[in-house]
């Protein structure tokens, strides 16, 4: 029984490297993972440094918006960290359908200074 055992232990563990290498091909085969192989491991805007730890956090940003457009040369990509990229994407939307701070007026929201006075009132201190 035991061999049996060590058997498929052994047919279970050459299953998920196998598994492990053809994902890892599917992988490199995608945009992303062409891109990683491509450029350094650093984030086009905030020169952040990633390693294989945090690699989950850098992201690929198609810098012409069009997620179909992926050339093999990298021309239309670039890696961004997840904040530089949900920022890059929020100017974006912001530019495409109009910022909501384009409608507010400009007259200032409250009209009482509380440091108006402060100088007098220091001032009549000796």
């Amino acid at each position: 029984m035991t061999i049996k055992k060590k058997q498929s232990d052994k047919n279970k563990s050459d299953q998920i490297v196998t598994d492990a290498r053809r994902n890892q091909e599917l992988r490199e085969q995608s945009y992303r993972g062409q891109a990683l192989k491509l450029y350094p491991w650093v984030c086009g805007r905030c020169t952040r440094e990633f390693d294989h730890k945090n690699l989950t956090e850098l992201t690929v940003h198609h810098k012409n918006h069009n997620h179909d457009d992926n050339p093999s040369d990298g021309s239309n990509w670039e890696l961004l960290c997840i904040y530089c990229h949900d920022n890059e994407h929020s100017r974006y939307e912001e530019t495409r359908f109009g910022s909501s701070t384009a409608n507010k007026s400009t007259t200032p929201v409250s009209t009482h200074n509380p440091f108006a006075d402060l100088k007098s009132l220091l001032g009549s201190k000796s």
